[in-house]
């Protein structure tokens, strides 16, 4: 039997989905927005706002899907999942309720806590201003400041590097949150575990190093995510296997504690002197971690994903001894003060790959003469190759054609920056 996919979602992450996915099933696509890149993979593109189920099973329907993967986390906040399989489409991604993990970081908190699952830092959670605050005023350290809801990867806010206490004050006054999570801010080198999850088993991924911040160096303001790169081994160069082991001994313990979760678990950590700490848990493929992680899986997506359905176990994946390094071409002026309407060099024949590296689509407009910036993250280009160095060089090479008018995080797997997480984590250890 033939599978007819259903992917929904239309940005960078979903673009690797498609790849992944494409040469083994019938693959449909529904989003927001017509990305080229899957377009030029799936048999159609459907334009529909994917946070609304019945537009979305209506669709699924029409084109008698037989599974269904959800990239973004929105429509999983919308109860995209929930209807779908009350309409008996299988979806790979969690309920409504189970999305919570992520889409409520006050409830996130607390479901660690009541679980004993190691990990967690000190936290309080607001939902008055003036209470949020005094605690900041009576705190003996500093804390990160984030909203409960969903951001985009953009609302963190750190006292002591990114704003000063009285800054991070004045940031939750001006701010319209409802509700706000406080959080001892930890100190170290974060990194990104995914797993696959279904029927009670746990299949997890290389770790992975985002970089949030928009310029290089590390500073600037937050972004959904300019690059990150991965190593020929499970564990980063700053890491050992030890610490790897214990961020998926983490991961486990969660999905043991979130009965029948299914889909993508994410545990963003933070290694700290002391080991792994949890930033925080997503519920869906980061992005660019995808882009990072699936060209160097070898293990076809769709078996995975017809396993969770038929009720097995995960089979165990398999990946490429290969590091891979992800850099976002981004707008001028992102994430401020974007500037659309740059046209982008790479061809758009040539969406999956631009000499060794592959180019995954984000958010752009296809026009009749080229593709075109909008005031979003573009596109991604991915090199892989033995180390972390060459996977890099071969980014860099293809961003050479992107064109003028688009800014890279340059730094983002060179050997220096990559020699100075080194640095840092044995500082830290040493300390």
């Amino acid at each position: 039997m033939t599978e007819i996919a259903l992917l929904i979602g239309g940005g960078g992450r979903e673009h690797a989905i498609a790849r992944a996915l494409a040469d083994d099933c019938e693959l449909y696509n529904c989003a927001g927005n017509r990305n080229p890149g899957i377009a030029a993979l799936a048999e159609e593109i459907e334009l529909l706002d994917t946070t609304n189920p019945q537009a979305v099973t209506a669709y699924a329907r029409e084109i008698d899907a037989t599974l269904a993967v959800i990239g973004p986390e929105a429509p999983l906040e919308a109860g995209i999942v929930d209807a779908l399989e009350d309409a008996g489409i299988y979806a790979f991604g969690p309920r409504e309720e189970q999305a919570r993990i992520e889409t409520d970081k006050a409830y996130q908190r607390r479901f660690l806590c009541e679980h004993g699952i190691p990990g967690n830092p000190d936290f309080e959670t607001f939902d008055d201003t003036e209470h949020a605050c005094a605690y900041i005023d009576d705190y003996d350290g500093d804390l990160a400041v984030k909203p409960a809801g969903l951001t985009g990867g953009k609302g963190v806010r750190v006292i002591g590097d990114q704003l000063s206490a009285e800054e991070a004050k004045e940031h939750l006054r001006d701010s319209d949150y409802d509700r706000v999570v406080l959080e001892e801010r930890l100190l170290g080198e974060e990194f990104t575990v995914q797993a696959f999850v279904a029927n009670g088993t746990c299949a997890t991924t290389p770790a992975i190093q985002d970089h949030k911040r928009a310029y290089e160096g590390d500073e600037g303001p937050n972004t959904g995510g300019m690059g990150s790169y991965s190593d020929a081994s499970p564990w980063l160069p700053f890491m050992t296997e030890t610490d790897y082991n214990q961020a998926v001994s983490i991961i486990e313990a969660t999905v043991d504690s979130l009965e029948g979760y299914k889909g993508v678990l994410y545990g963003q950590f933070m290694l700290t002197a002391e080991g792994p700490e949890v930033v925080e848990f997503n519920a869906r493929f980061g992005d660019p971690e995808a882009m990072t992680t699936l060209p160097v899986l070898d293990t076809d997506l769709l078996d995975v994903l017809v396993a969770a359905r038929e009720g097995d176990s995960l089979p165990e994946l398999d990946f490429a001894d290969r590091a891979t390094v992800c850099k976002y071409a981004v707008p001028e002026g992102y994430p401020e003060n974007p500037a659309a309407g740059t046209e982008i060099g790479i061809d758009p024949q040539s969406a999956d790959s631009a000499g060794d590296a592959l180019v995954f689509y984000a958010s752009v407009d296809e026009r009749d003469d080229g593709i075109y910036t909008t005031t979003s993250r573009a596109l991604a280009v991915v090199g892989a190759a033995d180390s972390i160095a060459d996977a890099e060089e071969i980014a860099e090479e293809a961003l050479s054609v992107a064109g003028d008018g688009l800014r890279v995080r340059h730094d983002i797997g060179k050997p220096d920056l990559v020699q100075a997480r080194i640095d840092h984590m044995t500082e830290l250890r040493d300390g």
